[in-house]
C-alpha cells in the first residue's frame, strides 16, 4: 500500500478514486471519518487519503492524476449549442438553455 494523494474534500478524493480505478488502478480511501478528531489532532492529518493497492501502480497513477488535475485546469473553448444557438462557456458540457449536451458527450 502507498499513499497517492490527500485532500481536504471527500468529494475530490471520491473523485480521483473512480478516475483511478476507471484507468484500471486499484485504490482505497483511508480517513474518511476521521473529520471530528480536528482539534484533537493536526487538520491536515485528519484529511482524507487515497492509497494505491498495489506500489508498483504508483507511476502509472501519478500520470493519470497528473492528467486530470490538467483537464481541470483547462475548461476548454466555448461552443455553440446546435439545438437552440446559445453560446456557452467551456467548462460547461450542456447548454444552460435547452439541457442539449456537447457532441462530445452526446
Amino acid at each position: 500500500m502507498r499513499k497517492i494523494y490527500s485532500a481536504e474534500s471527500i468529494v475530490e478524493i471520491s473523485h480521483l478514486r473512480n478516475v483511478l480505478e476507471s484507468a484500471g488502478i486499484r485504490c482505497q480511501i483511508r480517513n474518511d471519518r476521521l473529520s471530528g478528531a480536528v482539534g484533537e489532532i493536526p487538520f491536515v492529518e485528519c484529511w482524507p487519503e487515497l492509497w494505491l493497492v498495489d506500489e508498483r501502480d504508483a507511476l502509472r497513477a501519478k500520470g493519470v492524476l497528473d492528467a486530470e488535475f490538467a483537464r481541470q485546469a483547462r475548461p476548454g473553448q466555448s461552443w455553440t449549442c446546435e439545438e437552440c444557438g446559445e453560446t456557452i462557456e467551456g467548462q460547461f458540457a450542456e447548454c444552460w438553455r435547452c439541457a442539449a449536451k456537447t457532441l462530445e458527450d452526446s
